[in-house]
């Protein structure tokens, strides 16, 4: 290839461009140099002009590649042996579904052969087109019911079958799974072990009843619905990284729009519903899983760091996290959990 490239990234510091360069390191992700970047694209038929902007991905690795004559084009190279090919392909599959639905959604562009999965370097790696927006202002005007009416046509296409490889939300996963990894790895400083492991002990009966107690029919969830993953334009919400995409209750995709005390939370979940339920039904008994809900994400989110720490990357960009003071909040967070579990649920409406 041989030509010079002409910038990563003005806005990154030194050490983190050093740590894109490296070549050979006990890291996956350094083998990512920009050659093997524009390497991968252009295997695709794309002519790359030298440009490469790491773009703010934590889990992956996400660059926007200028493109000769063209708009720049979005490359993810996903994470090794998180997700399987097979597991990969069903989120392709169920953007490519929704945007076949004339859904606002950013899906995977297919090639010739009308792939949208690529092996390159040893990384599975997607492309994408470039959209701009920005993330929504839930508080303003009517958004939240604007939201409401999106969700509900993204789970009508949901409903219409489960993933097959995908895993589900469940507690074992999220909850047990998780904070064994945290005490046996002892990430838990040994001063807060104790009070860990008894909210631990207490919770995950907690949760295993609050969803035993729940009737509700799972479905394919964008699951990670927060506003940083909506792009707001043209006034309407444009739905992105489907990258933790799951089969669970629909509530999941609806909770993480809310915000606020509890009054405040009933006003906003009344606006996404008046909107959700012109396209889709729901169930109102879902409402009593939102907390256990936030509750696995809590338990779940202070894992997925600790599993991701010897990736670079996260020491870098999460310098707080490891410390005293981020464990003694993330005890006192469950804590809080512990009492809301114990609290009335949100209503269902009464205009419903």
């Amino acid at each position: 290839m041989g030509r010079a490239i002409q910038s990563l990234s003005p806005c990154l510091p030194n050490d983190q461009l050093q740590t894109i360069r490296l070549t050979q390191s006990s890291h996956p992700f350094d083998a990512l140099t920009p050659d093997t970047v524009i390497d991968a694209i252009e295997a695709e038929g794309f002519y790359c002009d030298g440009r490469i902007y790491p773009l703010n991905s934590y889990e992956n690795r996400v660059y926007q590649v200028g493109i000769e004559d063209g708009q720049p084009i979005i490359a993810k190279f996903y994470r090794p042996e998180r997700w399987s090919q097979e597991q990969l392909q069903e989120e392709h599959d169920f953007c490519l579904e929704l945007a076949a639905e004339d859904f606002p959604v950013v899906a995977p562009l297919l090639n010739d052969q009308g792939e949208s999965l690529r092996q390159q370097h040893g990384f599975n790696v997607a492309l994408y087109p470039r959209r701009g927006g920005q993330a929504p202002e839930l508080d303003f005007g009517d958004n939240l019911e604007i939201m409401g009416r999106f969700l509900g046509r993204l789970h009508n296409v949901g409903y219409l079958k489960p993933f097959e490889y995908r895993p589900a939300i469940t507690v074992e996963d999220f909850a047990i799974s998780s904070s064994r990894f945290l005490l046996e790895q002892q990430f838990i400083p040994i001063e807060l072990r104790p009070a860990y492991e008894s909210l631990i002990d207490d919770l995950i009966p907690r949760l295993q009843e609050a969803f035993a107690a729940v009737s509700f029919e799972t479905l394919r969830l964008h699951g990670d619905c927060h506003p940083a993953n909506i792009l707001w334009r043209d006034d309407a919400p444009h739905f992105v990284d489907f990258d933790d995409a799951r089969n669970g209750p629909a509530v999941q995709d609806i909770w993480m729009l809310l915000s606020g005390d509890q009054p405040q939370q009933q006003r906003q979940l009344e606006q996404v519903l008046r909107g959700y339920r012109q396209f889709c039904p729901f169930a109102g008994a879902e409402l009593k899983l939102i907390e256990p809900l936030r509750t696995l994400r809590i338990i779940n989110y202070s894992a997925w760091l600790a599993r991701r720490w010897e990736d670079p990357a996260f020491p870098h960009n999460f310098t707080w996290f490891n410390s005293v003071r981020y464990w003694s909040d993330h005890v006192l967070s469950l804590r809080e959990q512990q009492a809301a579990l114990q609290e009335s649920p949100l209503k269902m409406p009464d205009f419903f």
